[in-house]
């Protein structure tokens, strides 16, 4: 292959990659935006709210682990704060690593997580502390 055609080759494979961030940012931009609009601005799972400019510490989180499937109503999204969407991610790598074939027979504890279940109580307080 001669000089020009690489640099030409190369130079598309730039603008690609190029194009693919901007699309990729472009995306994350608008589902968490939307995120942000739908949910409290609190962590899902340590549930530690957040504002001003602490806002920028909450992350979408997609249950499925897949960023292209964003449905309007939100319902594969949730927001974490980065150590525990960092700490989500860690912990599927780690079952992956010890996964085993076998099977265990013991069954599960239900999850008993349920950071939004106080909310509206916590909200009425807040309303009735601001307002005088």
């Amino acid at each position: 292959m001669s000089a020009p055609n690489k640099l030409t080759s190369q130079g598309k494979q730039n603008r690609i990659v190029a194009e693919a961030r901007r699309d990729k940012a472009r995306r994350e931009k608008s589902y968490r935006e939307r995120a942000l609009k739908m949910f409290p601005w609190i962590c899902g799972r340590c549930g530690r709210a957040f504002s001003g400019r602490r806002v920028r510490e909450l992350t979408v989180h997609h249950k499925d682990h897949n960023h292209d499937n964003n449905p309007p109503d939100g319902s594969n999204w949730e927001l974490l704060c980065i150590y525990c969407h960092d700490n989500e991610h860690a912990r599927d790598q780690v079952a992956e690593w010890y996964d085993t074939s076998e099977t265990h027979d013991e069954p599960q504890p239900p999850h008993e997580n349920k950071p939004f279940a106080d909310l509206a109580e916590l909200m009425k307080q807040g309303r009735k502390n601001n307002v005088k």
